[in-house]
């Protein structure tokens, strides 16, 4: 009996039936595991999985597990980079420099990639491609739904997330140059006839709550404000009640542009945010897109094909008239 065991055994491993080998990794290192934005790509990273389960390649979703870890993703990537079953990695950098550091450092044999977030321009050369959304054109379009509602300038406070976030910098100059009609400006001080306040930028980490805590802060120092310029989503997705809250009884000025708020994404509650009135104008990325579609790059990037550098994923627009409509299917 233990004799035909063996042989049946034997058999199955002659036909390929023994054990799978473990596939390789095209790893998705995002900024953090508590932004339901990055979990988007995450699905966007799954379908993928689903759609290829006879691949030899597998696509990997890690992070730290917040968005304000910076060592964390780094150290993760590094982690990533060291690893025998990686054979391509994309990273959405919290921190340019730092991750251009440990780029440098690892000195990967493998293709690297930006995803959702790029490198700054001088250190461009570490990776192959950026796939993701035209950050400046996303902070341009900000700025220009902005203007319209106020053409004659006013004043205005940024909200921004990690201050070496290179897309979210990029959004930031994307819409001063929108405003003023020049291009470079790192503050307003009157250009095109806009004035940022006191105390702005102000950068919240990613974090919901304190976007809006920020907001509160700067309404109370300066009753007659014109406008926010919120270039990420985080206080209207990570924290909606307490953003419907604090805008609730702006909604007639926002209506009739006495008050304008322009912001980024279309994740969660923000496109009924939108609907109900309590944001001008939100301008979105396509995350699921991302991820999705970041497993195929890699693998051209491991065969040597050609690939576009950037990849750009595409924006979607919302206002309150168009939020039936406005998301891409």
């Amino acid at each position: 009996m233990r004799k035909s065991l063996l042989l049946v055994a034997a058999a199955a491993l002659a036909l390929g039936a023994g054990p799978a080998l473990a596939k390789k990794q095209l790893v998705i290192v995002v900024k953090g595991l508590d932004n339901p934005f990055f979990e988007a790509i995450n699905q966007g990273c799954q379908k993928w999985n689903s759609e290829n389960a006879s691949s030899e390649y597998e696509c990997f979703y890690t992070g730290p597990a917040s968005t304000s870890d910076e060592a964390g993703e780094a150290q993760i990537v590094q982690d990533m980079l060291g690893k025998a079953d990686t054979a391509a990695i994309a990273i959405s950098p919290s921190n340019a420099k730092l991750i251009a550091q440990t780029i440098k450092t690892a000195n990967p044999s493998v293709p690297v990639m930006t995803l959702d977030a790029d490198l700054a321009a001088e250190d461009a050369a570490l990776r192959k491609t950026y796939l993701g959304t035209d950050n400046y054109l996303m902070g341009f379009k900000i700025g220009e739904y902005i203007k319209k509602g106020k053409p004659n300038g006013g004043t205005i406070c940024t909200i921004e997330g990690n201050t070496g976030a290179d897309n979210i910098l990029r959004r930031a100059q994307g819409m001063r140059d929108a405003l003023t009609g020049q291009k470079g400006l790192a503050a307003l001080k009157g250009e095109g006839g806009w004035t940022e306040v006191a105390g702005c930028p102000v950068f919240t980490n990613d974090d919901g709550a304190k976007g809006v805590q920020a907001m509160t802060d700067i309404l109370a120092a300066n009753p007659k404000l014109d406008a926010f310029g919120i270039m990420g989503g985080w206080p209207l997705f990570g924290a909606p009640q307490p953003y419907r809250d604090l805008f609730g009884p702006y909604k007639e000025k926002i209506a009739s542009n006495e008050f304008v708020i322009g912001a980024a994404d279309t994740i969660g509650d923000e496109v009924a945010i939108a609907g109900e009135g309590l944001v001008t104008a939100l301008v979105g990325q396509r995350p699921f897109e991302m991820g999705y579609k970041a497993p195929s790059v890699m693998i051209n990037l491991i065969e040597g094909k050609p690939v576009e550098d950037p990849v750009f994923t595409g924006l979607d627009e919302c206002t309150k008239d168009t939020v039936s409509t406005c998301i891409q299917k």
